[in-house]
């Protein structure tokens, strides 16, 4: 009998404690987020609100081959999954760009375009070229339109009132020849022979090509208003500026005045290696304060293990790392035994 008197006990606290736990979460105090055994997600009380973001003199890689030249940005990083701001894993947030100015090189622009705009099959366009000619954009390639046609385009760069680069040729040349002569005596334009209905943030108008600059990005997805565009010293430039009514970001200096080359994290509950910081503060600086710092977002573990650390006043954390592009395989498994942190 005192077995099941137990039992009964025992059954009848657990549910009033489930009890308890609804009502707590109906009001708002307490939230308990129940996983299944599938659900490998961390358990983490989020910190609210999105993680401020700002960076200086950081070459950016977002993929192989494409690299964001931050002069400066500032912006914030929103979640979209678990309200954690993910460093290792691209699709966790989106980041809006406040202000800023970016540029892409020649070969930026000719990875971005070859292996992601036009990395479908079909695609009409294929072994693209970008070079930068004066102030003008040049483009070379093959249009497959029933035959392989060989095409230079040389091309203004001017920004359109809806955030789109217009690519609007002053020149074109066919098979080597005055392409604009060709296909007006033809009656056609690069309207009528390409399909770019699959291309991803890409269209065409007449012959202009009308590109989203940040829907043409590989993840993360970037959110901003671009205010100018053009072709300078550093490539293809553009500058962010703040959306219509919407208040500037408010950035905190970063704790260590001297350094000029640096990402740097505010707020919110960010991830990192194995790392969980709830009301963020991440300071991430270049080891090398004379060249931009180069940092491979798809690889910074690397960087990190090749790096030291140190705790702030303010309990952050900041973290020293070299150069992505002077690291080698070697150099890394050697630290990462030998140099514990």
């Amino acid at each position: 009998m005192k077995p099941r008197l137990l039992a009964l006990v025992a059954l009848l606290s657990l549910a009033a404690l489930g009890l308890q736990l609804t009502r707590a979460d109906a009001s708002g105090t307490t939230r308990f987020v129940a996983r299944t055994p599938a659900d490998t997600t961390p358990l983490v009380i989020a910190a609210q609100g999105p993680t401020r973001v700002t960076m200086q003199n950081v070459d950016f890689q977002i993929a192989e081959g494409v690299v964001l030249r931050i002069g400066a940005l500032e912006g914030e990083m929103q979640s979209v999954k678990h309200g954690v701001v993910d460093l290792d894993d691209k699709l966790s947030y989106v980041l809006t760009i406040a202000s800023g100015n970016v540029a892409l090189t020649a070969s930026d622009l000719t990875n971005l375009m070859n292996h992601f705009v036009f990395a479908y099959p079909g695609a009409p366009l294929k072994n693209l070229n970008v070079s930068f000619r004066g102030t003008s954009l040049g483009l070379t390639g093959t249009l497959h339109k029933g035959v392989n046609i060989p095409f230079d385009l040389t091309s203004d760069v001017t920004l359109t009132p809806d955030d789109r680069m217009r690519l609007h040729p002053t020149k074109i040349k066919i098979f080597g020849v005055n392409g604009a002569v060709l296909m007006k005596a033809l009656g056609i334009n690069l309207q009528k022979m390409l399909d770019l209905s699959r291309a991803k943030g890409v269209v065409v108008e007449g012959n202009d090509l009308l590109l989203s600059p940040l829907i043409v990005l590989p993840p993360p997805v970037i959110r901003g208003r671009i205010v100018s565009v053009r072709v300078g010293p550093r490539g293809l430039e553009q500058l962010f500026g703040p959306a219509k009514g919407v208040a500037a970001v408010d950035i905190t200096p970063p704790a260590d005045s001297s350094a000029r080359n640096y990402l740097h994290f505010q707020g919110g509950t960010l991830h990192f290696g194995k790392l969980y910081m709830t009301d963020a503060e991440l300071l991430v600086v270049d080891m090398d304060q004379e060249t931009p710092f180069d940092f491979d977002n798809d690889h910074y573990q690397r960087q990190l293990i090749a790096g030291h650390s140190r705790t702030l006043p303010s309990l952050g954390l900041e973290v020293y790392m070299p150069d992505a592009g002077r690291l080698s395989a070697r150099s890394v498994a050697s630290r990462s035994l030998t140099s514990p942190r």
